[in-house]
Formats: structure tokens, C-alpha cells, sequence
């Protein structure tokens, strides 16, 4: 395998410690267990629990639950109520795709996901990304995470039942997210950016900082590009993704005295 899971678990975990520690800050791991059985799937969350110890609190489990299917999702729900529960939702397209003209929505899909007792569920980037989908898609949003909104057909109620967070993923960089924040009018969100953070021209923790200072920008209604001559990873992140920076602020060079 390309990932032996008890050879690279222990690193995973010796590197999150270190995190820790550097920052003063808790971090989250996110595991996939998602296996072609229950019985293995759960060995390999007994594994991550054992293998992170005392942070084992600090732990998520990450379920394909469209590819295990929903009994594999209530099972690891079941099994370790304790644990967020990651519902990553690859392979949806097949029947929530306008193209697929059959199966359902993936807004059905975010609230089946919160029905089987998901924590969170991918919910795409509503048009700042490349797994964009629609503006509107912003409604999944609110729908998993309040108690009670109003959807495309009947207002719906939870009547108490656990809220599960909107993961946003797939081409975000801190240039998009205030854009993305905008649009969405609220930050209750998991910003999963890989390419965002292992794209920044300085480091990986450099990116992860940019974004959040993203999300502080636009929380602040400040002008980005005012905003990114006081934060140093922000304004390189213009330089990280000149294309998004052309696109999205245009004469960004001149204003932030970045030559080519």
C-alpha cells in the first residue's frame, strides 16, 4: 500500500503533538477508516484511538458514505459517539449530477448525512473553487447546521438533532475565501484547503495562516488589498496564486509593489 496506515499513523500523530506544542493550539486529525467491511473499518478506528492516546478527543473519522453507504456511516456513529464524524462524499456526482438525470440532489444527500449522524459533509464551494456547483448551493449550508430553515420546497425543523458543519473543499485559497464568505454570509464552516496551504509560496503553515487571516479579513469588512500590506502571509498569497490575484483584484501588483 502507499499509505501503510500503522507504519505512517504514529507519524501523523508525533507531528500533531509537535504542532501542539509549537502553537499552543489544539489541532484535528481527520482518519479515513472508510474500509470494504464494517469489521475492518472499525479496527482501523480502534488503531487511530489507541495510536493517539491521550488525544484521542483530538481525532476525526472520515467515512466515504456515499461509497459505504449509510449503514457504514450509523455504524462508526454508533460505535464512537464521541468522535467527529467526517462524511466525505465521493462519488456523489453519480447520482446528484444535473447531467446523471436520476438519483437525488446533493442537498438531499447533506440531510441524509445529518439524519445518519454525520458531524460534517463536504458541501462543495458554491462557485469559488474547482468542485464549484452552484451559488445557490449556499442553502445546504443553513440547512445542516441551524435548527430550523427554510429549504427549496417546506421549511424544515430538527427539533433538536445534532447540527453537522459545512465542509468547504476543493481549489479554495485565501485570495477566494472572502468572495466565498461573502456569498455564503456566514463562517460556521470547515475550510479543508490543501492547495491553499501547500501552495503558498513561503510554507505550508504560511498558507494555513493566510487563510485564516482571509477569514478575519472579510469577517472585519476590510478591503483585502488594504488588509494584506498589514498581514505578510495574506499579501503573499497574491504572489502564491497570481491568477486568482489577476482575476479576483485586479492591479493587485501595483497596489501591494509586487514587480513580475
Amino acid at each position: 500500500m502507499f499509505c501503510p496506515l500503522k507504519k505512517v499513523l504514529p507519524l501523523v500523530y508525533d507531528s500533531m503533538k509537535r504542532a501542539q506544542d509549537e502553537t499552543g493550539q489544539a489541532k484535528l486529525f481527520s482518519l479515513n477508516i472508510t474500509a470494504d467491511d464494517h469489521y475492518e473499518m472499525m479496527a482501523r478506528a480502534d488503531f487511530g484511538l489507541e495510536t493517539f492516546g491521550p488525544d484521542a478527543d483530538k481525532l476525526a473519522f472520515l467515512v466515504d458514505g456515499y461509497v459505504g453507504g449509510p449503514g457504514m456511516v450509523t455504524t462508526a456513529r454508533r460505535q464512537y459517539p464521541s468522535q467527529y464524524l467526517h462524511y466525505h462524499r465521493a462519488g456523489h456526482g453519480a447520482v446528484t449530477s444535473p447531467s446523471a438525470k436520476r438519483g437525488y440532489t446533493a442537498f438531499v444527500l447533506a440531510k441524509m448525512s445529518r439524519l445518519q449522524g454525520a458531524s460534517g459533509i463536504h458541501v462543495g464551494t458554491m462557485g469559488y473553487g474547482k468542485m464549484e456547483g452552484e451559488t445557490s448551493d449556499k442553502i445546504i449550508a443553513y440547512m445542516i447546521e441551524r435548527d430550523e430553515c427554510q429549504g427549496p420546497v417546506y421549511y424544515q425543523k430538527w427539533y433538536g438533532m445534532k447540527p453537522t458543519t459545512p465542509i468547504i473543499s476543493g481549489g479554495m485559497n485565501a485570495l477566494r475565501l472572502p468572495g466565498f464568505f461573502e456569498n455564503l454570509g456566514h463562517g460556521n464552516v470547515i475550510n479543508t484547503s490543501g492547495g491553499g496551504s501547500y501552495g503558498h509560496i513561503d510554507s505550508p503553515a504560511a498558507g494555513a495562516i493566510s487563510l485564516r487571516q482571509s477569514y478575519e479579513c472579510w469577517k472585519a469588512g476590510a478591503d483585502p488589498i488594504e488588509y494584506a500590506k498589514e498581514h505578510k502571509e495574506f499579501a503573499r498569497a497574491f504572489e502564491s496564486f497570481p491568477g486568482d490575484a489577476d482575476k479576483l483584484y485586479p492591479g493587485w501588483r501595483e497596489k501591494l509593489g509586487v514587480h513580475k
